[in-house]
């Protein structure tokens, strides 16, 4: 037996006119201020932005600092210059 694959498209739910998905394609494009994320999308994924927010700041706060242009003291011969 095989099972079905869970359709994550509104077009399927919803029955406007016909209920065709070209039907709703249309519909949706006419009438954008009518369509929108539910607010419990809304908030999960402000949830998750602020989680994602408060992650990588944790990491940049624990990160190892790395010195980009290391200084380099007087007695050492220089690189590649006076040869």
């Amino acid at each position: 037996m095989t099972r079905h694959k869970k359709t994550r498209s509104l077009a399927d739910k919803v029955t406007i006119r016909t209920g065709r998905r070209k039907d709703y394609k249309k519909w949706r494009h006419e009438n954008p201020d009518e369509v929108g994320s539910s607010r419990r999308f809304l908030a999960k994924k402000q949830q998750q932005r602020k989680q994602q927010a408060q992650k990588r700041l944790e990491r940049q706060q624990n990160a190892p600092t790395i010195e980009i242009h290391p200084t380099t003291p007087k007695d050492a011969p220089d690189s590649g210059e006076e040869h």
